[in-house]
């Protein structure tokens, strides 16, 4: 059933795209692919009990699925890490197939109800990045990569989407200096670090840093972590 179900809704986001330009990721669009894939419209809210939403849900996770195969298809040996980088968040943004479905999806996905289905969305990009990028922190730092890029990410997309350069050309230097202000607050955090002035007042924070780990491998259903409780042996 469940193979039944990702069938339909990759058939329902296909006849969407016809119709998001015109409607956005709402009703209205939802009702015409419902029509246009002839789907028994109880079957088809089954698969999407949202509607456009889940639609549009859909259409940004296609996306993560195709930037995660072209990476395994090209080459990327000879590139630096911050450069693998800026090439899978590139991968992501040419492999979307409408430029305006991204735009409706922006605007749907700013709605105070679709607030945090969006930061969902976006963190799993940024997970999907790292983990293709075999990231093995398991803690604090798992959570401050995420982060980081998910901010390059969202700052990249809201740029792309004004951009009328050729090739996107402007986008890609964005791109470039999003990632070279991160590698630089990298570097000067272990600057930090390693200073004997500020070492001993870190140490309290790091501390608590160090209680946070990532969340069990597998799960990615929600905005992800839990706390360790410094008085529970069984986690130490």
């Amino acid at each position: 059933m469940t193979h039944q179900f990702d069938s339909a809704k990759e058939q329902l986001l296909d006849a969407a795209l016809n119709h998001v330009v015109f409607d956005g990721w709402g009703d209205a669009t939802f009702a015409a692919a419902v029509q246009d894939t002839g789907l028994e419209p109880e079957f088809a809210r089954a698969c999407c009990p949202r509607g456009g939403v889940d639609l549009a849900i859909a259409y940004h996770q296609r996306g993560d699925r195709l930037m995660l195969e072209r990476f395994a298809s090209e080459d990327l040996s000879n590139l630096r890490y911050s450069e693998k980088i800026a090439a899978l968040v590139r991968f992501r943004l040419e492999a979307v197939s409408d430029k305006e479905a991204v735009q409706r999806g922006s605007t749907l996905f700013a709605l105070p109800q679709n607030a945090a289905d969006g930061a969902k969305l976006v963190w799993g990009t940024s997970d999907a990045i790292w983990r293709a990028l075999d990231d093995t922190s398991r803690d604090a730092n798992w959570y401050t990569k995420r982060t980081t890029l998910s901010a390059v990410y969202s700052a990249t997309v809201l740029f792309w989407l004004g951009d009328q350069s050729e090739d996107y050309a402007d986008t890609w230097a964005f791109l470039d200096r999003r990632i070279e202000n991160v590698m630089q607050f990298e570097k000067f955090k272990a600057q930090l670090d390693a200073s004997p002035l500020f070492k001993p007042l870190l140490a309290g924070p790091k501390w608590a840093l160090s209680l946070l780990k990532a969340p069990p491998e597998g799960v990615r259903d929600d905005l992800p972590g839990h706390w360790s409780d410094p008085t529970d042996t069984k986690h130490t």
